[in-house]
């Protein structure tokens, strides 16, 4: 199958939407399906030969956080070139109301569509106002896909008609056999994530950390992610900033390492979520996983079972649900198990497959339309497709 999958954030900053796309066209293309990916990049990006560049990128806010869109005359003309040169069986379009390629592609696509929905935002007052701009674009994809209940829940409530939910992928092994890091280990808590993004919730973390250290005074944070480091531990008494370790950036590799080796893993996320992929891999690397009760994240671990939840931006919770983790060994373990087994559910194997029959489905839906076309039939392929927009 010739597959065409739309990006809408630039290929530059990666993002869990980016590592998504990523994956599963990694995944089809191991299959033996023929895969292209449209994103936005920089002329300097060095790119995947699947990836098609449709040109630099703007940050523009955008569900709290800033996203690096593409969107104007010429990318739309790219867009065009993209579409008739890669004569795809099925365009896979990533949160087509994105003000960017996905958008356009909509506009511009013809034959089967499919779009993946990531975000929750119950109060986007945006995508209220741009409905009847984005009504005409949205009536053309054949099938909706939404990475969480709450994505789906947005969908339902912003723009009517349905979605079925298929999780986002990860691949369980890459991360269940990364080699532990010796110097990544002992009394350690992790986090991952974008310091300067305040609903990535670093700053509750930090005000946990003197109560954390207060009890166990030989824990270290590891920090992975991109930001102002010594504004990071501003708030912190200088004494305990030692404590605080900053990684930077890290290879798909060391995350995986990172993961493998802490005793803990935190997500303080304070809102914005869809979905929790970061969740999703630190089960995936065995860690036990203590994170802010968003739907979200409650979702991913099971309600509880696993993962451990705090309430949100309580650092105080934040800080007595670590340090009782972190003092009880067997607990901890038996958190790690119980997220190995239940983060099967998210490997490709079943989430790829998952997207595959609905990438099946909307092809032998268009085909069949043709067919009635063609003998003067009247079933349209709305009415075929349970998946479908209405």
């Amino acid at each position: 199958m010739r597959i065409g999958i739309v990006c809408p954030y630039s290929w530059d900053v990666p993002g869990g939407v980016q590592f998504h796309i990523r994956d599963l066209a990694e995944y089809f293309i191991r299959l033996g399906h023929e895969v292209s990916v449209l994103a936005p990049a920089d002329d300097d990006t060095p790119l995947p030969p699947y990836v098609v560049s449709a040109g630099r990128a703007v940050p523009v806010p955008y569900n709290g956080s800033v996203a690096r869109l593409n969107f104007g005359f010429l990318s739309a003309a790219r867009v065009r070139r993209w579409l008739h040169d890669g004569a795809f069986h099925v365009i896979h379009i990533h949160e087509p109301t994105s003000p960017s390629l996905g958008l356009l592609a909509c506009w511009a696509a013809q034959g089967p569509i499919v779009a993946t929905f990531h975000t929750s935002n119950p109060r986007s007052r945006a995508m209220i106002a741009a409905y009847s701009i984005l009504q005409a674009a949205l009536e053309k994809i054949s099938a909706r896909i939404a990475v969480s209940e709450y994505a789906r829940r947005t969908l339902v409530e912003h723009l009517g008609g349905d979605a079925v939910v298929i999780p986002n992928g990860v691949d369980v092994d890459f991360f269940a056999k990364a080699e532990p890091n010796p110097d990544w280990q002992g009394d350690t808590i992790g986090f991952i994530g974008r310091i300067d993004e305040p609903r990535k919730g670093l700053p509750v973390l930090m005000r946990a950390l003197p109560r954390i250290l207060a009890e166990r005074p030989r824990t270290r944070l590891l920090v992975a992610g991109r930001g102002d480091e010594e504004e990071a531990v501003a708030s912190l008494p200088a004494e305990l900033r030692s404590r605080v370790e900053f990684l930077g950036m890290v290879s798909d590799a060391d995350k995986a390492r990172l993961l493998r080796s802490v005793d803990l893993y935190v997500a303080p996320n304070t809102g914005g979520e869809s979905f929790g992929i970061i969740l999703v891999e630190a089960m995936s690397a065995g860690a036990p996983v203590l994170a802010s009760d968003l739907d979200a994240f409650a979702q991913v671990l099971d309600r509880g079972a696993a993962g451990e939840l705090f309430a949100n931006e309580d650092a105080d919770a934040l800080a007595e649900a670590a340090l009782r983790l972190l003092g009880d060994p067997a607990h901890r373990a038996g958190l790690s198990a119980r997220g190995s087994a239940h983060v099967r559910r998210f490997d490709w194997s079943t989430v790829g497959a998952d997207i595959m029959s609905v990438y099946e489905t909307v092809t032998a839906g268009a085909a069949a339309v043709a067919t009635d076309e063609e003998t003067g039939g009247g079933t349209g392929l709305r009415a075929r497709l349970r998946l479908a927009r209405d």
